[in-house]
């Protein structure tokens, strides 16, 4: 895989003990990055840590962080202060699927659960993490933060109300916030993958994968390592003029 010169660059992400997380983590690690975990799930958070360790030891730091508690994020952002002296990017890659059913059977409060992890999570990390980034010394850039949309999030999908509309968000959320730190030398984007071969794809009935392949010119799912190449470069020094953009990774699925 291609790698890119983040040489003692301090990265979070977000849900890092999913298949995405644990693949940009790879990646960046392989590049001489220092990476910080955050997932709520303690077992696979634990095996995650493990397995990437042996990429880089001492590099990897974890901790348990339910994206949508405030108090959590916060002992996470000081406690990788402390270990790290400062955050270079922030991955907001915590998401969730919620009910794959028509809006009429939605029970509301599955929505609210979804709109609070993939949206809400998100704002309330960037919200934790700007301070710092604002405060600490350009090198050459005061920080980086991509938020892992989807394409859902562009054209909307049957029976996926919830997860459609908390993807729109945090595309939405990632314009406003470019808007507001471009002239700090921050620089906020947002990727919007195709459906990845992930264990939330493990979650979706055959037909349910059938319909959404079909939607893909290319024909596959995207992979994670795919996913993680693109994150590589938003958060290196080579993107440098980028900012407010949405990048697709749809395998022609969406070309605007």
């Amino acid at each position: 895989m291609n790698k890119y010169d983040l040489d003692g660059k301090v990265v979070v992400i977000t849900g890092g003990a999913g298949g995405i997380g644990r693949a940009i983590a790879s990646l960046l690690l392989g590049s001489n990055a220092r990476v910080s975990l955050w997932d709520v799930a303690d077992e696979a958070l634990e095996a995650a840590a493990r397995d990437l360790s042996r990429i880089s030891a001492g590099a990897v730091r974890q901790h348990k962080v339910d994206v949508t508690d405030d108090a959590a994020i916060a002992r996470a952002v000081a406690a990788d202060r402390s270990s790290f002296g400062r955050i270079d990017a922030l991955i907001n890659n915590a998401g969730i699927l919620g009910e794959v059913k028509p809006i009429w059977e939605i029970d509301p409060r599955n929505l609210r659960q979804v709109i609070e992890t993939n949206l809400i999570g998100a704002f309330l990390c960037t919200r934790a993490v700007l301070p710092l980034m604002r405060a600490q010394r350009r090198q050459p850039h005061r920080g980086h933060i991509v938020n892992v949309a989807s394409i859902q999030g562009k054209e909307g999908m049957p029976h996926a109300a919830a997860y459609s509309a908390s993807k729109a968000g945090l595309m939405a959320l990632t314009k406003s916030v470019a808007k507001e730190v471009a002239g700090e030398h921050i620089f906020v984007n947002c990727i919007t993958p195709a459906a990845a071969e992930t264990a939330m794809a493990q979650l979706i009935t055959p037909e349910r994968r059938a319909e959404i392949v079909g939607r893909i010119p290319i024909g596959r799912f995207v992979t994670v390592e795919e996913i993680a190449q693109m994150v590589a470069w938003l958060v290196s020094d080579e993107c440098s003029f980028s900012t407010g953009a949405i990048f697709d990774l749809s395998g022609g699925r969406a070309t605007y």
